[in-house]
């Protein structure tokens, strides 16, 4: 289920989500950056969805496990939020295999619990 990727959508979603970050700063809860950067993405008309579920295909057969895509733009990029002290190496295990399951080939770990936003990013291709 590959999907096309739009090679400039990561910018303006990294540009929304540095607009987040310079008003709220770091320390809030992970649910505070979402609504926001889901408001910053409405403003400017980029087409998203969030909390979208994410199955688990096992033998042919589809298994809702609870796994949650924190917000899907465009069909195209996983974005996943943090607010932690460190991205670590499980993160990024997890934002890979979103990517696996979904089929979307691009993702965004955004960890907003940083001085500056873009030293809490980081960006994946499959």
């Amino acid at each position: 289920m590959s999907l096309s990727y739009d090679s400039d959508l990561s910018e303006r979603v990294i540009g929304s989500a540095i607009e987040v970050h310079r008003h709220l700063g770091p320390g809030l809860l992970e649910s505070a950056y979402e609504e926001c950067l889901c408001f910053e993405l409405k403003q400017f008309g980029i087409e998203h969805r969030r909390q979208v579920p994410l199955p688990v295909i096992y033998k042919d057969v589809r298994l809702d496990c609870g796994y949650r895509m924190d917000i899907v733009v465009e069909r195209a990029l996983v974005l996943e939020i943090k607010a932690i002290d460190r991205l670590t190496p499980v993160h990024e295990a997890q934002m890979l295999t979103y990517l696996r399951l979904s089929g979307i080939q691009v993702g965004l770990l955004l960890n907003f619990n940083s001085v500056a936003l873009r030293h809490g990013l980081r960006r994946f291709v499959l």
